[in-house]
């Protein structure tokens, strides 16, 4: 009988301890969570305002409550993985998730609606990228940045895949049906998946640092920690305005809505590329380096939007260069916690990073176009920016837990 050494079953490299089926599952899962539950509104927020008479202010603000909930419920969700693993909290996700896209399909009013997206953020919080992340650092191991790198190459899919998909449904049903109809393609893709695919024992965590208390408690309040949590926050802020406010700049710059609209999807194609590279820098960088790194290019590529004003192929090469570098942001932020402070409390460490992360790139968009203003247009915006972005790198050279022990 095949016997698993004791720093296999820590660190998930034996064969026992590293279920095969959950990488293909857990890809599948995040393009089907993210393409129903998250892309899926903005193609058909336009309709829903349209049938319903709702605002699309009013209707934007209950998918942000949406990853306002995520944020705070990602919290204690990474401390149940940490002690129970995923199965159980993604497989409830997934009934969750199509349970909420049911409601958000059926909602009489706007209450309901909005009601509906909070649930879904419950459903977000247990099926996207961060418990998937701590269920493959575990079972992964010393072999988890290949890992998380194949998840997010699928999750990247997410947008290609179901924004046609969706657009194509809503041509010949209404917005409910086409909800109602997601909701059913959610059920039967994610929820077997997640209930057979994570059944393998949840190895034991392994023993932290030897430098490092037990508990996650002093971590959180390093200064290391605090000093990531802020630069990560800042620059999902400004990666996220950047993202819904490049198309208005691109209209502003002279491009057509449908040209402007191919130069954002050739941005997510971007981050496709990206990824790919990750592994790559992870090798050949130092962590602090590898942080400061990419969100300093990542407010270059924000500055250039700002400041070059043509031609359109320019600014298409300038979207494809931001968006690896988002790809990579991805990536960094996933292993963020891993590379600093080990895997013994994965779960709710990356919660914890991930929380203000997330509220920031829920409140962007409405920040972005209120400030679009008072600056002076969007080219005004993105060097503010830019700015925020220099700031996240400047925070993120005091990330360096070995600098502070």
């Amino acid at each position: 009988m095949t016997t698993l050494r004791a720093d296999e079953a820590v660190t998930g490299t034996g064969d026992r301890s590293r279920p095969r089926a959950a990488l293909p599952a857990l890809c599948a899962t995040q393009i089907t969570s993210w393409g129903i539950v998250y892309y899926a509104f903005p193609v058909l927020n336009p309709q829903i305002t349209a049938a319903t008479g709702w605002s699309a202010t009013s209707t934007t603000a209950a998918f942000s409550g949406a990853l306002l909930v995520s944020a705070v419920t990602g919290i204690p969700v990474g401390r149940i993985i940490d002690r129970r693993g995923p199965r159980a909290v993604m497989t409830t996700g997934s009934a969750l998730g199509v349970v909420a896209v049911l409601a958000i399909a059926y909602a009489p009013n706007l209450i309901t609606f909005t009601a509906a997206w909070l649930l879904a953020g419950v459903a977000m919080a247990t099926t996207f990228y961060q418990p998937a992340f701590a269920a493959l650092t575990r079972w992964w191991g010393s072999d988890r940045v290949r890992a998380l790198t194949i998840v997010t190459l699928a999750g990247g899919l997410a947008s290609t895949a179901f924004a046609p998909l969706t657009a194509t449904l809503a041509e010949h049903l209404s917005w409910r049906s086409t909800y109602a109809v997601l909701a059913l393609l959610l059920a039967l893709v994610t929820i077997p998946a997640h209930a057979l695919a994570l059944r393998a024992p949840w190895p034991p965590a392994p023993a932290p640092p030897s430098q490092q208390d037990s508990s996650s408690g002093p971590v959180t309040r390093s200064r290391p920690f605090l000093m990531l949590a802020t630069a990560l926050t800042l620059n999902s802020f400004a990666m996220y305005a950047v993202v819904i406010a490049l198309v208005p700049l691109l209209i502003a710059r002279g491009a057509s809505p449908t040209a402007a609209a191919w130069a954002l999807g050739l941005g997510g194609a971007g981050q496709t590329l990206g990824r790919t590279l990750y592994a790559t820098l992870a090798r050949r960088t130092g962590v602090t380096t590898r942080t400061v790194t990419l969100i300093a290019l990542g407010g270059t590529t924000t500055a250039a939007f700002a400041m070059v004003s043509g031609p359109f192929p320019l600014l298409v090469g300038i979207a494809i260069a931001a968006g690896m570098v988002r790809g990579n942001l991805t990536l960094l932020q996933a292993t963020a916690v891993t590379d600093r402070w080990g895997t013994t409390h994965y779960g709710r460490l990356s919660g914890l990073l991930a929380a203000p992360a997330t509220i920031a790139s829920a409140l962007a968009p409405f920040a972005g176009a209120a400030l679009a203003g008072p600056l002076g247009g969007y080219p005004g915006l993105f060097i503010a920016l830019a700015l925020a972005s220099a700031a996240a790198a400047l925070f993120a050279l005091g990330s360096d837990p070995n600098r502070h022990s």
